[in-house]
Formats: structure tokens, C-alpha cells, sequence
């Protein structure tokens, strides 16, 4: 190969990779505008909701209360006996230990729309 470019591809095939190229780049720059456009729409209408929005009046418009269950202790007594002679203390399943539920009323949000 005297004095030849390319490193042995044919020009079709590189003229075929910078078109692909050209696209992917494309499609990847229209979908990260179209993402942050979406975003910016959304953010904008959450924030129009909660200005006009009412506060909860079960979680007083924090969106979480304390877990019910466990009552904020973030573990349970439990025995697999009926009669227990030793009772084991268990991570709460409601909460998984977090010591709270997120409202199921405004889904946390801590607002009605």
C-alpha cells in the first residue's frame, strides 16, 4: 500500500460509518433535549400544583407519618409459636426499618391537586 489512506477500508464503507455516525450522534443529542425539555415541563407543573394545591390533612403536609405498625420502633415482636415462650424482635415489613410510611392519602406529596 504505497502511499495509501484509510488503512485498507474501502471509502463506501467509511462514507457508511461517519453517516451512522452523523445519526446516532443525532438521535443521542435530540433524545438528552427532549429529556431536559420534558423535565423542565414537569417541574414547572408540580410546582404550579403546589402553589395552588391544599395540604394534607392525614400527614399535615409532610407526606410521611410514623409507621403504624411498628410505631416507629422499626422492629416487631415476633414468635412462630402461638403460645410463645421466646419472642424474637423482626425488622418491621411495613416500614423496612425506616420508621416511617409515606402517606398513601397524597401518595407523599403532602398535597391534594
Amino acid at each position: 500500500m504505497a502511499g495509501g489512506r484509510g488503512g485498507g477500508v474501502p471509502q463506501p464503507l467509511r462514507g457508511l460509518a461517519s453517516a451512522a455516525a452523523v445519526l446516532i450522534g443525532g438521535f443521542f443529542t435530540l433524545s438528552l433535549a427532549s429529556n431536559a425539555t420534558i423535565r423542565a415541563i414537569q417541574a414547572v407543573t408540580e410546582a404550579r400544583r403546589r402553589k395552588f394545591a391544599l395540604p394534607c390533612g392525614v400527614c399535615n403536609g409532610i407526606g410521611f407519618y410514623i409507621c403504624k405498625l411498628c410505631k416507629g420502633n422499626s422492629t416487631i415482636e415476633w414468635s412462630p409459636a402461638y403460645d410463645p415462650q421466646v419472642i424474637n424482635p423482626c425488622l418491621c415489613p411495613t416500614c423496612d426499618g425506616v420508621r416511617a410510611q409515606r402517606c398513601l392519602n397524597c401518595l407523599g406529596k403532602g398535597y391534594y391537586y
